[in-house]
């Protein structure tokens, strides 16, 4: 259904706005890993979701580095009864985003990609109404009786806080080494993927120098460590501990060093320092927010204090995004759908 607003002057009639409407049963907003687990679990109990995603299918790991490989082995990647086969004992990021492609086109789930949800408002007579937006233009609206948000957290990387921050010079993801060959290159943090872009940046010529607020590195993978600390002691990457970026200039930076400021010349930033939720959406549409950050639900069903309203995924994370990862957030979807079952929900749901 198409909803035309429109005004008249000067003997013409001008269209305003036409928005499109949609009226579902179940909308997940988010299709990553946890919500196409979510989609395929509420099928299994007859229902038909449509899942809502402001780029495309699993983005976030489109964006991952090119030749990354999970730290997870394949069987904790996959979703239902679909087998995860991959040519090495680690899936790559290749092969992980086929494998999703492939879940989603052998379940039939239902796709909106590049459509991004502004708002989700809980209406007073039940359901929820979400206004969005198609390929950022166009104004869509979707009414439903559930709705599980699945947004995820990599497109909100925690920021540095420091001025020049905001120069073309400095990202927050790192997807390939080749346009850092033979540059002065600071990579901001301490746990894998500071590490893996400072190995990768290494090899293809850069000159790099990692600076970490802690007194050790965290969180790296065992294999990989050994190698990173030899690169150090040889002098082939710079390791600044207990260290803070200051300010980014255009063709400088400064560091804050246990032995002072350090001002050094300096090409590119990555500041790899994590990601957290968006929860905008819930808060907005009535969920409580407790004092620590987090969102109000229950654990055992994931149905936040506002009824018919679900998470699924790191969005249900307390402060730390590394809480949930694929291989627990995708059985909340399962949760959800039985706790459907058991309020007898399904049954009610119109089509």
């Amino acid at each position: 259904m198409v909803t035309i607003s429109a005004a008249q002057a000067h003997g013409r009639l001008y269209i305003l706005q036409a928005t499109e409407t949609h009226t579902e049963r179940i909308v997940i907003i988010g299709a990553g890993p946890c919500g196409l687990a979510a989609a395929v679990e509420l099928k299994k109990i007859g229902l038909d979701p449509l899942v809502i995603e402001k780029q495309n299918i699993v983005h976030s790991i489109s964006r991952y580095p090119v030749y990354m490989e999970f730290f997870s082995t394949p069987e904790n990647l996959e979703i239902d009864d679909i087998p995860f086969t991959t040519a090495g004992p680690k899936p790559t990021r290749l092969e992980a985003l086929h494998y999703y492609r492939t879940v989603a086109q052998r379940k039939g789930v239902r796709i909106h990609a590049f459509t991004t949800v502004d708002r989700l408002t809980a209406r007073p007579e039940g359901g929820f109404a979400l206004d969005a937006r198609r390929r950022e233009k166009r104004p869509v609206r979707y009414e439903a009786d559930i709705v599980i948000v699945a947004t995820g957290y990599f497109d909100h990387p925690n920021l540095l806080g420091v001025p020049g921050e905001d120069l073309p010079k400095v990202t927050h993801f790192f997807t390939e080494a080749h346009p850092y060959a033979n540059t002065d290159v600071v990579i901001v943090g301490g746990a894998n993927s500071a590490v893996d872009a400072a190995l990768e940046i290494e090899r293809v010529g850069a000159r790099v120098t990692v600076v970490h607020r802690g007194e050790a590195l965290a969180r790296v993978k065992p294999w990989v460590l050994p190698v990173f600390m030899a690169k150090v002691d040889k002098g082939a990457i710079r390791l600044m501990l207990r260290s803070k970026v200051k300010a980014i200039a255009e063709e400088t930076i400064e560091i804050e060093t246990p032995d002072g400021p350090v001002t050094m010349p300096n090409d590119f930033v990555l500041a790899m320092t994590g990601f957290h939720p968006d929860r905008r959406f819930l808060s907005e549409a009535g969920v409580v927010i407790e004092p620590e950050g987090w969102p109000r639900y229950d654990e055992e069903t994931m149905e936040t204090n506002v009824p018919g309203l679900y998470l699924a995924g790191v969005v249900a994370s307390r402060n730390e995004a590394n809480e949930i990862f694929i291989e627990s957030g995708r059985f909340h979807g399962r949760k959800i759908a039985a706790h459907l079952l058991a309020s007898g929900r399904v049954a009610g749901m119109p089509r």
